[in-house]
């Protein structure tokens, strides 16, 4: 009776793992609807022969990400508008916000996780559905925060594949020089034109791409993460401020809040940079008019008198970014572009803008997809 009974469960258990694993490996596309507009919110200079700052602040959702068929559609239909606005030429540099390329993490997976509620469903159903990856990544995990960096490390390999074949392919097809935004990568690094992970620890890093397609220089890293990251995305190295040069001009990329630092100007004026890019994010539907929390990785530059809840926190975006405080930067021309949108419970509230000569031109009304332009 007992060798009966403990077959019967055996059995039981095998047939429910068995199940487990078929139901891992479904991926049935769900239903997709998106809207593909996009505004010309800013457009300052004359048209001239030096090409153009181009910036993309994107509207975006998971279903998006879904596959990366669909967030081709979705950001080749606003190169497409702004192609036919005739903003785009062959010297055209077009700039993404920060963490376009991170959410490539959620590609391909089941129905259920675009249909969360939050977060950490999502994220619950993204282990569920792919537990070997999952449990290799804690195995290696780093940082304080181990979960975040195994959701972030499980598919590494992929993103970064994902990466370079969507963004590398956008900036061929339009011929354009393009700024990725930025992704979540452990140890990334550029080898034999192709984006290679490691097997350290996970940095917020930007990659630009030619009119070719292919890679230009090594990642930039992000040199200060924020506080809500520190947990699992490592600082890059500080004297580590990359110049690319492009058909535009020399340009040099900031990632998010270390826009806001004067001493990484003067790195890029040392380098004879001429134009900045900075991808950027802020984190909460309300965050932008909310009052400015300060500095959200290391203590206040001594250089910047701004206290915090002085400002609100698109104000010290203005205050702190970009040209709007020469001589700090020489660069001519620069912009800050926010990712838009909902992602699941996390929504966003950054309202992109450039600056040029030493003034700010903002997007007042930020919803929905908007262009920002800037003539060189």
């Amino acid at each position: 009776m007992r060798k009966l009974l403990a077959l019967t469960l055996t059995m039981a258990l095998v047939a429910a793992v068995s199940a487990y694993l078929v139901w891992t490996q479904e991926r049935p596309v769900g239903h997709y609807l998106s809207d593909l507009r996009i505004n010309l919110a800013v457009n300052e200079g004359t048209p001239a022969d030096h090409g153009n700052l181009l910036g993309i602040q994107p509207e975006l959702f998971p279903a998006d990400y879904q596959s990366l068929e669909r967030l081709h559609l979705k950001l080749s239909a606003y190169l497409r508008n702004a192609r036919d606005m005739g903003l785009i030429n062959d010297k055209t540099i077009v700039v993404l916000p920060e963490h376009v390329g991170t959410w490539l993490m959620v590609s391909g997976e089941k129905n259920q996780l675009y249909q969360a509620t939050s977060l950490k469903e999502a994220m619950n159903w993204l282990s569920a559905s792919n537990p070997l990856l999952f449990l290799r990544a804690l195995i290696s995990a780093q940082g304080d925060n181990r979960l975040d960096d195994a959701y972030l490390r499980m598919k590494a390999p992929a993103m970064a594949r994902d990466y370079q074949v969507l963004f590398g392919g956008l900036a061929k097809e339009f011929g354009v020089t393009l700024v990725a935004g930025s992704i979540a990568l452990p140890n990334p690094s550029v080898s034999q034109g192709q984006l290679q992970v490691g097997h350290g620890a996970l940095y917020n890093t930007s990659l630009v791409f030619d009119r070719d397609g292919l890679p230009l220089g090594q990642p930039q890293r992000q040199l200060y993460p924020i506080f809500d990251e520190r947990g699992f995305i490592a600082p890059g190295d500080e004297n580590a401020i990359s110049v690319i040069d492009t058909p535009a001009g020399r340009l040099g990329i900031l990632i998010g809040s270390d826009s806001w630092y004067p001493d990484n100007y003067r790195k890029l004026n040392e380098q004879g940079a001429q134009l900045v890019a900075v991808p950027a994010l802020v984190i909460g539907r309300d965050t932008w008019d909310k009052p400015w929390r300060g500095f959200k990785s290391v203590s206040t530059p001594p250089e910047v008198s701004l206290k915090p809840e002085e400002l609100s926190e698109g104000e010290a975006w203005h205050r702190l970014s970009l040209i709007s405080q020469p001589p700090i930067s020489l660069a001519g021309a620069g912009m800050s572009v926010f990712m838009r949108g909902q992602f699941w419970d996390q929504g966003t509230s950054g309202q992109s803008f450039l600056s040029a000569q030493g003034q700010v031109f903002a997007d007042i009304n930020a919803r929905g997809a908007r262009l920002l332009n800037v003539w060189l």
